[in-house]
């Protein structure tokens, strides 16, 4: 800890990356086509995972913004978004949900964003979310997908491209940037403060809570006289609908009091490290789930024709290793 470094967010980081596993495996193993009735472990994770990710990868840019200069903060995210950028568009190659490229956007915009007060970042954070609502309004949704089969036709043409980007991808920029200046102002509160944590982990579940049962009143209430109102007021990630993004807020600010609480219990038992060093390494381990976890599941003709249970043991038997 001579570095000051808080380690918690390593404990988080690696549950992301676990849940990102569990939710991708699923995905290629059963071809998408688990049954949505029945909880496991990839449904519970589902869009969370990812939301959690984004939301710390902008608590530590904001925290190390801290750390240093204007100029240098800049000119590292800078860099740092055009390598995973790159990154990114390689990986889409194997594995088209990838989400690296999508980072690299999140940063550039991010950027911008870094000294602004705190109500500059909720009013981005609101008309992100309310500006998605507004161009679902406007423009087809489906336009490039292929649900049956999960694949955007025209990715790799550049309207294709910039529309999955910016409004009908995995991940698109509008609203989810919202998540990464979340976490740039989660990075402004004192974080080691057992009552900052303790808020964390009470409000962020409260929230997520309400915000489900608000999504099932409304959707009850609703849906018998629009059909439409299940998209509107769900909770899924596709498309990410306003309930969605509090409740993925709401569930990341939850994990990152939960584990910022249990870094000193799990260093008591001196089990830290096996928690800490995979966070440290998520942008590898996130590759290797694809390359090396996906490759071998391909090579084991494991792809597709699985149930939720096998998915869920080579989930947690490559988290385990």
């Amino acid at each position: 800890m001579a570095s000051g470094r808080l380690e918690g967010l390593d404990i988080a980081r690696f549950l992301a990356l676990v849940g990102m596993v569990f939710v991708n495996f699923d995905m290629v193993m059963t071809g998408g086509q688990s049954d949505t009735s029945q909880v496991t472990i990839a449904s519970l994770f589902q869009g969370r995972a990812a939301a959690t990710f984004v939301v710390l990868a902008g608590l530590g840019l904001g925290l190390t913004s801290q750390r240093k200069s204007w100029g240098v903060t800049l000119s590292t995210t800078l860099k740092r978004a055009v390598f995973l950028f790159v990154l990114g568009m390689l990986n889409a190659i194997v594995f088209p949900p990838d989400i690296i490229h999508f980072y690299a956007v999140y940063f550039l915009f991010a950027a911008a964003f870094l000294r602004a007060p705190g109500w500059l970042l909720w009013t981005a954070m609101t008309s992100l979310i309310l500006g998605f609502v507004a161009l679902t309004a406007t423009f087809n949704y489906d336009a490039g997908w292929d649900w049956s089969i999960y694949e955007y036709d025209d990715f790799w043409s550049l309207r294709g491209f910039l529309r999955n980007l910016l409004f009908n991808g995995w991940h698109p920029v509008v609203p989810w940037l919202a998540f990464i200046l979340f976490g740039i102002w989660l990075s402004r509160l004192e974080l080691r403060a057992p009552r900052v944590q303790l808020a964390l982990m009470i409000i962020g579940a409260g929230i997520f809570i309400a915000t489900k049962i608000a999504s099932l009143l409304l959707i009850a209430i609703t849906a018998p006289e629009d059909p439409e109102a299940a998209y509107l007021f769900g909770t899924e990630p596709v498309p990410p609908m306003p309930l969605y993004m509090i409740s993925g807020a709401a569930f990341s600010a939850t994990i990152v009091g939960l584990c910022l609480k249990a870094e000193a219990v799990l260093r008591k038992l001196k089990i830290l490290h096996i928690f800490t060093a995979p966070g440290r390494q998520t942008l590898t381990l996130y590759i290797a789930h694809i390359l090396i976890g996906m490759g071998t599941l391909e090579a084991l003709g494991m792809i597709g024709t699985q149930s939720p249970a096998i998915a869920e043991t080579a989930s947690a038997g490559f988290c385990l290793i």
